[in-house]
């Protein structure tokens, strides 16, 4: 039997890594970005605000190629985050922000997730999510 490819026995952070959000935004303000929101997202979010999806997608959503993302602030701050408030629509937030810190990128090395320790001070501390979790939420599949 061939073994898959970042199976989670094969993983650095097999023992699991701490988070837990302190809603401080550093994930959510600075610079420009995209937060890519798909159909389910975009009516999640219209239906936390209120909003008919129509009367969403034209306040708050960008297309960029052929995929669509919210829109930003001037400055790059997201356009749901609020400085007194913190996120506006939290509970149903997009996935790209329900899976920070677990993305690819953040977790590749200990080097990666020591660089998303300095910019998250949520990450490191907190409940530990278990191998499993962290490759379901970071989209690493097993072949």
């Amino acid at each position: 039997m061939i073994e898959p490819e970042n199976a989670p026995e094969d993983v650095w952070y097999q023992d699991g890594l701490a988070f837990e959000c302190t809603r401080c935004g550093d994930c959510c303000r600075g610079a420009p970005g995209f937060v890519w929101v798909n159909d389910e997202e975009i009516g999640r979010l219209a239906a936390k605000l209120g909003l008919v999806v129509a009367a969403f997608r034209k306040q708050f959503l960008r297309l960029v190629g052929r995929r669509v993302s919210l829109i930003e602030k001037p400055g790059g701050d997201c356009i749901f985050w609020d400085p007194g408030q913190g996120c506006l629509v939290y509970d149903a937030r997009p996935t790209q922000c329900r899976t920070w810190p677990f993305w690819s990128e953040n977790i590749e090395s200990p080097e990666d997730w020591e660089r998303t320790r300095a910019v998250c001070p949520g990450s490191g501390r907190g409940p530990v999510y278990p191998v499993e979790t962290i490759q379901q939420l970071s989209g690493r599949k097993f072949r």
